[in-house]
């Protein structure tokens, strides 16, 4: 039987949906929802988000609010909301 961990090395695991704000940076991206490093048992199919443009993303399945955080020097900062 197949695990139901996702197997990603660059994540810690966290329960899937457990919040419904997310920050999230360029390491995430391409973003998914549920992200890797989320516990899968008793999610929802993966979606991906684009956020790259926007810098704010709502998933249409659980609900989850995710904002992309602004790289430090890139003179960008941040979404306006």
């Amino acid at each position: 039987m197949p695990s139901m961990v996702q197997d990603d090395s660059k994540h810690d695991l966290i329960e899937a949906n457990a919040l419904h704000q997310y920050e999230v940076s360029a390491v995430d991206l391409p973003l998914s929802c549920p992200m890797p490093g989320m516990l899968l048992w008793n999610s929802h199919p993966r979606v991906y988000l684009p956020i790259e443009q926007s810098g704010w993303a709502k998933c249409g399945y659980c609900g989850a609010e995710y904002t992309l955080l602004a790289e430090r020097g890139a003179g960008n900062h941040g979404p306006e909301r």
